[in-house]
Parts: C-alpha cells; sequence; structure tokens
C-alpha cells in the first residue's frame, strides 16, 4: 500500500487508510485498533503522500524521511520511541535528515515523523516508494 492511501485526520490519533469515497467525505480505518470512521469535507485531512519536511535547501517528501528512517534503521523499526525528550527526538532527527530547518521543523513534528514510521511498520507499510503507472515505467 502506497502513502497516497495512508490518512492523518486532525484531533484523531494514528494514521488511517483510505476504505472509500462518500457523497460527503469518506470512510477511513484507523491503523490503531481497526475501528472504522466517517470523516465529512470539514476535517482537517493529509494524505501522507503530500507531506514534507522543511530543510535549509528545499522541503523532502516525508516519503524520501521515511526512507532514510528505514535505512539508518536497516529496515527496522526506531531506535528511539516517539515519547523521548525533545533533546534526544532532535539528535535523532539530525542523524536522519541532517539539513532539517530547526527553526521550521518543531518537536512535535519529529514526534508525529517517529510515531508514523513505527506504526506502517508495525502494519507491514515499509514500502514508500510510489506505485509508479504504467507510464512512468515506460522509455520515451
Amino acid at each position: 500500500m502506497s502513502l497516497d492511501k495512508i490518512l492523518s485526520i486532525g484531533g484523531k490519533p494514528g494514521l488511517f487508510k483510505l476504505l472509500t469515497q462518500t457523497r460527503s467525505g469518506f470512510v477511513a480505518e484507523s491503523l490503531l485498533d481497526g475501528k472504522k470512521v466517517t470523516v465529512g469535507m470539514t476535517n482537517n485531512v493529509s494524505v501522507l503522500s503530500e507531506i514534507a519536511i522543511f530543510t535549509l535547501e528545499e522541503e523532502l517528501p516525508l516519503k524520501a524521511v521515511f526512507n532514510k528512517i528505514k535505512e539508518k534503521e536497516n529496515g527496522g523499526k526506531t531506535s528511539i520511541g516517539h515519547k523521548e525528550d525533545k533533546i534526544k527526538l532532535e539528535e535523532y532527527f539530525f542523524e536522519v535528515v541532517p539539513n532539517y530547518d530547526e527553526d521550521r521543523v518543531y518537536p512535535s513534528d519529529i514526534k508525529k515523523v517517529i510515531q508514523w514510521y513505527n506504526l506502517l511498520h508495525q502494519h507491514g507499510i515499509t514500502d514508500f516508494e510510489p506505485e509508479e503507472s504504467p507510464e512512468e515505467g515506460e522509455e520515451k
């Protein structure tokens, strides 16, 4: 499953898997407890494939950050929990993304990235590359 189908819903903990669209929104399933929720168009929803982390040069897509964590951890879960103190979180994130913008990436953002990575890993979602459409794979 790609990050195009994984959502973060404002005010709700964890991540959600998009199941289906409805007339007034969509239905999603929590990766934390498996419960299904109906989400209206007024909710603040972010698709993980659209999220990026600020660096000093550019915005780094979240999938690239997840890939760097995966590489650092040799495909396993993070060596640090998302509930660690601010200094430990920042040190860990600096090892993963050495040029992240410390003024615009807050400790709460780092906590979310670590928590989301571990949650995705727990559910076997470890391929963070976008699924190629047939046109992209062909040579022109």
